[in-house]
C-alpha cells in the first residue's frame, strides 16, 4: 500500500518527529535526537523504550537515553554486526529525516525508592541504565557489572565509578555478579542477551538469596533472532 494511503492509519498509532542530531558517541553507538510538538508532555519513566518504524512497517525497539518534555526523545543506537533493518536505519538516518515512533512504554523502569540499585547487562542495556542512573540522586547506593566489546563502547553513565566494567571475553556477567555478591534487599535491573539475563537472575536468586520479585529483567535480544519484541 502506498505510504500516502497508510499515513492516516499510522497517525493513529505513531508520533511523527524529525531527526535534529545524529552523531557517534562511542565506537559503535550513535546519538539520535528526534523532535516534534507531538513528543511534548509525555509521561516517560527512566528505562522505558520507544518502538521506531525503521523501514516499511518494520518496528525496532530502542531504550530512551533522555527525554525532553518540551518535545524531544534522545536515543543511543548500537551498530549490530548482523546488519538487520534496525542496524541499517541506525547507521544511515540523518538530520532532517522524518521518523515515526510509538509513545514510550515498558515496565523495565527505575524503582527510585529502592535501598540499593544493582545494574547488570551489556551495551544494549547500558542505554536504559544511563536513563535510570541519571535519575538517581548523588549518594544513592549503586553497584553492578556492565560488559562491553571494548573500552571504546562504554557510555558515559552517571554513578559509573560505582560499576564494575568488563570487557567481553574475560569474566562472564554471571561470574562477575557472583564475585560482586550484592546483598539482598534492593532492586536488580538485569538486561541484554536473553541467556545471560537468565543466568544472572539464577545467580542472584539461587546463589545470593535475592527475592525473585526484586530482580527486574529485560531480554533485549538472542543470537540468531531479529529481536524479542
Amino acid at each position: 500500500m502506498p505510504t500516502a494511503l497508510l499515513n492516516p492509519v499510522l497517525d493513529l498509532v505513531t508520533l511523527r518527529g524529525t531527526v535534529t542530531a545524529a552523531e557517534p558517541v562511542t565506537a559503535r553507538m550513535r546519538h539520535l535526537r528526534i523532535e516534534s510538538d507531538a513528543l511534548a508532555g509525555l509521561d516517560v519513566r527512566p528505562g522505558q523504550q520507544v518502538r521506531v518504524l525503521v523501514t516499511g512497517l518494520t518496528l525496532r525497539t530502542y531504550s530512551v537515553w533522555r527525554y525532553d518534555p518540551s518535545g524531544a526523545v534522545e536515543l543511543r543506537v548500537l551498530d549490530h554486526s548482523e546488519g538487520g533493518p534496525g542496524a541499517r536505519w541506525g547507521k544511515s538516518v540523518g538530520v532532517g529525516e522524518q521518523v515515526r515512533l510509538r509513545k514510550p512504554e515498558g515496565t523495565f523502569t527505575l524503582r527510585p525508592d529502592a535501598a540499593h540499585h544493582v545494574f547488570v547487562g551489556e551495551e544494549t542495556a547500558s542505554v536504559a541504565f544511563g536513563a535510570m542512573l541519571a535519575a538517581l540522586p548523588e549518594g544513592a547506593r549503586v553497584s553492578g557489572c556492565v560488559e562491553t566489546e571494548s573500552d571504546g563502547d562504554r557510555l558515559p553513565l552517571a554513578h559509573s565509578d560505582c560499576l564494575n566494567w568488563l570487557t567481553r571475553g574475560g569474566t562472564s556477567l554471571p561470574d562477575a555478579v557472583l564475585d560482586l555478591a550484592p546483598e539482598p534487599g534492593g532492586i536488580a535491573y538485569v538486561a541484554g542477551e536473553a541467556r545471560a539475563v537468565q543466568q544472572v537472575r539464577q545467580v542472584l536468586v539461587r546463589e545470593l538469596g535475592w527475592d525473585r520479585r526484586s530482580v527486574l529483567t529485560k531480554p533485549f535480544w538472542a543470537p540468531g533472532k531479529k529481536g524479542l519484541e
